[in-house]
Parts: C-alpha cells; sequence; structure tokens
C-alpha cells in the first residue's frame, strides 16, 4: 500500500487552498481600497468640487427661505431641512453672532459664538425675512461614491476568492475525470492502460490501488492464458503420444486375430504388453498433473536444516537407482541451512525424477547427484546423459511440468538445462533463517 503524509491530505489541501485564496482576496481588498481612496480623494475632496457642492446647497437653502418666508430664528425649520440634504453640519451667523447650528436641536448654549472664532468654514451670504445673514455648510458629498466604491471592492475580492478556489477545486476534479474515464477504459478490457498516478493524496493511493489491482488482474488473466496453453499442448501431445502405442496394439491384435504371427504369438503379446504399461504411464502422469493444477495450496513443513530433510530421501533414491543398473555420483554438501518443504510433494518430485531416469537415462553414464546454492537459496541438482532410442520420442514434458509445479507451490525455483545429450534439473529452496553454529 502506498504511504501517505497526513500533510498531504486532500483536508489539509484543501484548507491551504482556501487560506491562500482568503489572503490573496483580502490583499487584493487592501490594495484596491487604498488606491481608490486616494484617487476618490483627490477628486471629491478637491477645493473646487467642495466649493461648487457648497454653493448649490446654500442655493436651494436661499430657495427654502424664499418659498417659506423663514426668519434666522425658525430653528425648527431649518434642522428639518438640513435632516433631508446630503449635508452634515450648518451655521447661520447674523451680525456675527451664531443663530444657528444644526448639531443643536433646541437651543443654542448661553455662551456666545462669533464668527470670527471660526476659521475652518467659508461664509456664504443669505437673506431672511429679518434680514441678511451668513452661513457654513459641511456637506459629505461624496459619501455614497465612497460606499459604493468600498461594497464593489467587497464584491470583486469575493469574486476572486471563489475563483481562486474553483480553479485550485477544479484541478483535482479534472483528475477525478480522468481517474473515471481511465476506469471506464479497463472496464472494456484494456488492462494495458496505465492509471495515472499524481499527487500524493487520497486520490493518488487510491489510482495506486488502482493501477496494482490492474497489474495483478493482467498477470492472473496471463498466467491463466499460459495454463491454457500449457494444458492445451499437454493434450495435444498426450493425444499424440497416446496414437502410437494404440495403433501398435491394433495393428499386433489383428495380426493375432488373423492367425498369421501364431510363431511369434508371445513376442505379440509382450509388445502388447509394452504399449499398455506405457498407455497407463502416460495416463498416470496426465492425472498426476491435473491433481496439481487444480490444487490451490500445499501444506509446508515447519523450517528444518537441509540435512534433515534430504538424507533419507537422497540415500532411497541413490538404493533405487543402483538396483536398476544406474551408477550414482553422490556430491551433496549438508549446508548448514534451513529450509522449508512439503514431505509429500518431495516425495512425488523425487519419484517423478527416478521414473524419467530409468526411462530415458543412458546407464552408460553415471547420475549425478550435488547440493545447489544461490543467492537466499538452497538446494539439490540431478545430471544424466540422455539415452539415444526410438522410444525417447514418446516424451511429452508432463513429467517436468509437474515438477515444476509442485516446485511452485513450494515456492522453490525449478531449472532446467538440456546441453546435446546432457540433462541436468535444479530445484532450489528459499533459506528461511540460518542456524546458531553459521551465525
Amino acid at each position: 500500500m502506498r504511504a501517505m503524509s497526513r500533510r498531504n491530505s486532500i483536508y489539509v489541501q484543501l484548507l491551504k487552498l482556501l487560506v491562500v485564496s482568503a489572503g490573496v482576496a483580502v490583499g487584493i481588498f487592501f490594495l484596491a481600497d487604498f488606491i481608490s481612496f486616494r484617487l476618490l480623494e483627490k477628486y471629491f475632496e478637491s477645493p473646487a468640487y467642495v466649493e461648487g457642492h457648497n454653493q448649490v446647497y446654500v442655493e436651494k437653502l436661499q430657495k427654502y427661505i424664499d418659498q417659506n418666508h423663514l426668519s434666522s430664528g425658525d430653528s425648527k425649520k431649518l434642522s428639518s431641512w438640513v435632516k433631508q440634504q446630503n449635508i452634515l453640519y450648518l451655521q447661520i451667523y447674523r451680525e456675527g453672532v451664531l443663530v444657528f447650528d444644526s448639531t443643536y436641536q433646541e437651543e443654542l448654549p448661553e455662551t456666545e459664538i462669533l464668527s470670527e472664532d471660526q476659521e475652518w468654514g467659508n461664509f456664504y451670504p443669505l437673506s431672511f425675512s429679518d434680514g441678511s445673514a451668513q452661513v457654513i455648510v459641511i456637506g459629505n458629498y461624496s459619501y455614497q461614491i465612497f460606499t459604493y466604491c468600498y461594497i464593489a471592492e467587497l464584491l470583486l475580492c469575493f469574486g476572486i476568492f471563489l475563483l481562486l478556489v474553483l480553479l485550485g477545486i477544479r484541478r483535482r476534479m479534472d483528475y477525478i475525470r480522468k481517474l473515471g474515464q481511465e476506469v471506464e477504459i479497463l472496464e472494456g478490457g484494456g488492462l494495458d492502460y496505465p492509471i495515472t498516478v499524481k499527487g500524493n493524496d487520497e486520490l493518488a493511493t487510491l489510482a495506486f490501488g488502482l493501477d496494482s489491482m490492474r497489474k495483478s488482474f493482467q498477470e492472473l488473466l496471463d498466467q491463466e492464458a499460459k495454463m491454457v496453453r500449457e494444458n492445451q499442448r499437454i493434450v495435444t501431445e498426450m493425444s499424440h503420444d497416446l496414437r502410437t502405442p494404440i495403433t501398435s496394439i491394433l495393428l499386433y491384435t489383428e495380426i493375432l486375430k488373423r492367425g498369421n504371427g501364431k510363431e511369434r504369438q508371445m513376442e505379440y503379446i509382450e509388445k502388447i504388453e509394452k504399449r499398455a504399461r506405457r498407455m497407463k504411464q502416460l495416463t498416470d502422469h496426465l492425472f498426476e498433473y491435473s491433481l496439481l493444477t487444480g490444487e490451490t495450496c500445499v501444506q509446508m513443513e515447519e523450517p528444518e536444516l537441509y540435512e534433515v530433510l534430504f538424507y533419507d530421501l537422497f540415500s532411497e533414491t541413490c538404493s533405487y537407482l543402483e538396483q536398476q543398473g544406474f551408477q550414482v555420483e553422490f556430491h551433496v554438501k549438508w549446508l548448514e541451512k534451513k529450509i522449508q518443504i512439503s514431505t509429500e510433494y518431495m516425495l512425488r518430485i523425487l519419484d517423478n525424477l527416478t521414473s524419467n531416469l530409468v526411462k530415458y537415462a543412458d546407464s552408460s553414464y553415471p547420475v549425478i547427484i550435488s547440493s545447489a546454492e544461490e543467492e537466499h537459496m538452497v538446494g539439490f541438482s540431478f545430471e544424466n546423459h540422455i539415452r539415444r532410442t526410438e522410444e525417447t520420442v514418446e516424451s511429452t514434458g508432463i513429467g517436468i511440468q509437474s515438477i515444476r509445479n509442485m516446485a511452485l507451490k513450494m515456492k522453490a525455483k525449478c531449472q532446467v538445462e538440456q546441453e546435446e545429450d546432457r540433462f541436468r534439473l535444479t530445484i532450489l529452496f528459499p533459506v528461511k533463517y540460518k542456524t546458531e553454529k553459521e551465525a
């Protein structure tokens, strides 16, 4: 399973995306607010702009006074008018003394305020029913513009935030859609099409798992196809090998039925018996092969020393071969290693080996049994010369294939080498652990 760091989780990536997007949006907001404020301030708070708007409101106030015949003392009506306008502050001076201030709803303070004390405003002339006066107007003329600009900045930055988040999510959604398309390809049987593994988050882990499953399934199908081809080859060769002794048996029985071979009757019967035994051997091999290919697992025994496992097996094998007229050269070195085998399978392997030796080996050459060692594996090898007779063409190789299957089920490696008339078979088992003596 592919390891995934917690910091690469989709949740962490999404949190980072939100934080970065929010940071960018806030930064753009402050930048836009600073620039817009400076530009609006430069225009809307310039003396010319303020003076122009002040003059407009003074004219509106003069018109209101004329229509309502107001005197400088009509504070309530003046306050009502101020509330209805887009101004913040209004003062009226008559004869240099403050007579109206929009900040006071009722009466003015008892302290007399003179126009001479005001240095921050411009005075504009007004005519009331009770005489002339001067007015100071302070307005918030750009308030709405600043408010609309502020709202526009908020909307712009919120849109940028959403856009950045959606772009970040879109990348992962594109990857998810790509995985979906690749899974559809796998569903259609395209097991050669690799799954794209990108990143190191949950999606990448899922993609890695899908690709591993694809490879495993493809290997399984390849093994199944290979097994089917091997079975077809075995059946084809077996059919051919069975046809030869059957043809001979039919020929000899036909001769005996016609009575043409009475003087050689025993010879024909022996040949029929020989062909029948050959057929029995072939069918026994085929039966054993079908059992092996049907088994799903093998019961392995506890790891044991090399010598303990093979001493008795090799002794019996050597004795049997010598009884069959073979000379045996025993070059086994008792390795101080522990391996794990199935005794039942080993007996069947050695039985197949000795059977093949008796049928196909040249007894004029010795059979060499040796120990074998390769990296972290140990085992044994059998070497012999092949007998060159007409009967050798009857070999189907099913015995060797059975040995390969049994070795594979024991997680061992089976190597077959043939050079001209020399044949060598080696089986290697993985070393489980070293003994205390070797350590």
